[in-house]
Parts: structure tokens; sequence; C-alpha cells
């Protein structure tokens, strides 16, 4: 059994999983799953982080720290455009370490995929009920406490606005990707509307002394601003889980993948070079939303609910591609019968894995309306970036295991970009508290105990299934 759990599944078993009945419908086109990718990157971050980022470490330097973090995560996106064109199966990281590693790996990475995506659910629900509260209020409607916090904060019993979004979200996931994806192109689009608005408007308040000095804290501080924002780029991963639904995947993924972190990547470095530009950099030490508050002092009065709503939109998008890529690979782990068949069930008409979804969404709706998401967050970046790590491993292996394996994209300059990848990744993780090392590990432990007792038995490719 111990030679067994590293058992891998062949390039063949994954694509003839993803066909038949058990394989989902592929109905996504390259403009659906770019937009896909941009609504994964860009959501509150580009609203908050920007500020507070250039605030505390890199002044106008932020500039460099969102190339260095874009290039950085560049490294990570190109092994996974590889992967995502050759083996366009539901699971992303965890489909790709099957391959690669082996089952005990790909149920490692697969445990962790589930804590990361929902986390991400149930902390962006909870941002997302903030800004809805902020709106009604703006409006002068004022929310019961009880009903708009968890317990514990400012007197809440439920935070409800979380559990509706959840909840809505859920209801649009069953329907199917199509639709999805449709209402996702509608969110972006407004979105970015906002963004472009305040760019527009911004570029004609800028005064160049406040570029002076361009790097007050020095490169060291311009590193830790690249450190910091890295994790607003997290996101272009959660589009590979959508390869079994994707028409064309050999084409579409490298432009979809490539091309929504460069489009991102543009917006973040124009929002904060006007946003310096408008403002000297220390201005916005104490604002969480440094856009609105940009505006505001322009004595552009309705800002204030405009770019809420844009966070709103920028927040929604992130929510429904994290919740989609929760649900793939819950179903791809379930169908390699690691985890009960009841979740890749698909439904007779939607070709949903109706289950799975129903599931992830009530456990996420619990998480938010019951829990303050704080330190628990961090998890979802130690998750990231360890799903970072052994798909960048992945490459060197496939490439050193299989070199003639076609790939219709082919990661360049390997094994330097790989190895790039996972550096910059393990020096991020270093960078995290120690609790968050603990709360992980311990995640890990019961993810083995739980694979000890089930998975390794009810594997289709090592268990009850040879």
């Amino acid at each position: 059994m111990t030679r067994k759990i590293f058992w891998k599944k062949s390039i063949n078993q994954l694509l003839e999983t993803g066909e038949g009945d058990k394989g989902l419908k592929r109905v996504l086109g390259t403009s659906g799953l770019l937009l896909m990718g941009v609504g994964a990157i860009i959501g509150a971050g580009i609203f908050i982080l920007t500020g507070i980022a250039s605030a505390l470490y890199a002044g106008p330097g932020i500039i460099l720290s969102f190339v260095i973090a874009g290039v950085a995560c560049l490294f990570t996106a190109l092994c996974y455009a590889e992967f995502a064109s050759m083996i366009p199966v539901a699971g992303s990281a965890y489909t790709y370490s099957y391959a690669t590693l082996g089952e005990l790996f790909a149920w490692i990475i697969g445990w962790d995929l589930i804590l990361e995506y929902l986390l991400i659910v149930a902390a962006v629900a909870v941002g997302w009920s903030g800004y809805i509260v902020n709106i009604f209020t703006s409006l002068g409607l004022n929310l019961p406490q009880q009903l708009i916090n968890p317990p514990g904060i400012d007197g809440g019993i439920i935070n409800i606005p979380a559990v509706v979004i959840i909840a809505g979200i859920t209801w649009l996931l069953i329907r199917g990707a199509k639709q999805s994806s449709q209402v996702n192109t509608i969110i972006v689009i407004i979105k970015l509307a906002v963004i472009l608005l305040f760019i527009t408007i911004g570029v004609n308040y800028i005064h160049p002394a406040n570029y002076h000095p361009f790097l007050p804290y020095g490169w060291s501080g311009v590193f830790k601003g690249a450190a910091i924002i890295f994790f607003a780029y997290i996101g272009f991963d959660a589009i590979t889980t959508a390869a079994e639904e994707v028409k064309n995947p050999k084409k579409t993924f490298p432009i979809a993948i490539l091309g929504s972190l460069i489009i991102s990547s543009i917006l973040y470095i124009a929002v904060s070079g006007v946003l310096n530009g408008i403002f000297p950099y220390y201005t916005y030490k104490d604002t969480a939303a440094p856009v609105a508050y940009a505006l505001a002092n322009l004595g552009i009065q309705w800002a204030n609910i405009v770019i809420s709503i844009g966070a709103l939109c920028g927040i929604t998008s992130v929510l429904l591609v994290s919740f989609f890529g929760q649900s793939r690979v819950f179903f791809a782990m379930s169908r390699d019968g690691l985890l009960p068949e009841f979740f890749s069930r698909l439904h007779k008409d939607f070709r949903t894995p109706t289950n799975g979804i129903i599931v992830v969404g009530i456990v996420g709706s619990l998480i938010a309306a019951f829990l303050p998401i704080t330190e628990l967050a961090q998890l979802v970046n130690i998750g990231t970036l360890a799903a970072f790590i052994i798909v960048s491993a992945a490459i060197i292996i496939l490439r050193i295991q299989k070199p003639d394996l076609e790939r219709p994209f082919k990661t360049p300059l390997v094994p330097l970009v790989p190895i790039l990848a996972i550096l910059f990744c393990l020096f991020l993780v270093t960078e995290l508290p120690t609790i968050t090392h603990i709360r992980f590990i311990v995640w890990l432990a019961i993810g083995l105990v739980i694979y000890y007792f089930y998975g390794r038995k009810n594997s289709l490719l090592t268990g009850k299934g040879n």
C-alpha cells in the first residue's frame, strides 16, 4: 500500500476521466475565461491595498512593487498555462499533482485547495457584506447591527448579507458555467468601468511633486511592498479549475491566464500611480479605501457610493470564481474516489456537480455568518503558495519523466522559470506568521487522517477500484 499511494494517473487516464457521462459541459470560450481571470484577480485589493502598501511600505515606488510582484507571479502563471493546455481536466493543481507526484501528493494539495477556496469564499462574502451595508448607509438606510455582524462584533448575531450573497452564487453555479461566466462578464465590465473612471478623473489632478521622494523607504520597502501585494494577484489559478468546461483549452488557457495577469498588472500599476500623484503617499496611511478617499478629498462627493459599487462588483467576481474553483476541486477529488461519490453526481439538465456546490455553499455560509475572518484568512495565503510551489515543481518533474509529451503551450526557460517561482513563493511563506504555519500543519494532519481511513481505501486508482 505504501507503494500504491505514490501511483500516478497517466495523462490519458486523466483525459478519459473528463469525457463521457462523468465529464462536465464544455461551454466556455476565450473571452469568457479571460474575464473570469480578471474577475478573480482584481477584487477589493485594487480599492484597498494600493493605498496601504504605498503609505506603509513603498511610497510612490509601489509602482515598482507591482511590477516585481507581477513578474514573480508570471513565473507561476507560465507553469499553470502549460499544465492547463496539456491536461484540460477539472481540478487544477490537484490534477497536475496526480499526474506527476502521485496520489498522496494529489490528496495533500487537493485538501489544501479545499481550505484555500472555502476560506476565500467565506472571507470575501464578509467583505461583500461590509460594502453592501456601506451603500445602504450612504442611501440613509441603517440595517440592524444584530443582522449584519457575527457574534461578538458590535452586538451582532448573524451576518445575513454574507449568507444571502453565498446563496445567490450557489444558485448561479448550479445553473452552469456558461451562466456563471455571463454574469461574471457583466460584473467585470462594471468594475473595469469604475476603475477607468477613477484613472480618467485622477490624471487631471496629478502633481509631479508628490512622486518625490520616489523611494522613501528604499529598495527594501519596494520588496516588502511586493511581498504584501503579491496576494492581490492571487486568483488566476482559479480559472484552471474550469479546464473541463473550456471549448478549446489548448489555445484558450495560455491566452486567458497570461492575458488576465497582464491586464490586471497594468490596472494595478495605473491606479497606484494616479493615487500617489493626486496626494502624497503618507496621506493614505489611515484609510482602507484610498480610491474613494482621494476622490472625496478632491471634492467629488459622489465618489463614495460609486467606488463602493465598483468594489462590490470586484468582490462579487472574486467570490464567484473562487466558489467555482472550490466546487470543481471537490468534484475532481470525488470522481477519483478520494471523497464520497455523492459530491461528483451531476445534475441531469445543467451537468453541474450540484451536491458539491450545495455543501460548499452551506459550509461557507456558516463560516461567513458566524465567524469574523481575521487571522484565519492568512491560511488562504499559505495554501495558495503551497499550490504554486507544487505546480512549479511538477513542471520540472514532468519534463524529466516525459520529455516527448505533446505540450500545446510550453513554459519557457525550464527549469529556470519554475525554480524562480518556487524560490519566490518559499520566501513569501517565510514571511507569514508562525501561527499560520501551525494552523496549516494541523489542517494537513486532519486531511492525512481522512485519506488514511477513507481516501486510500476508496481510491479508484489505488484502492477498491484496482
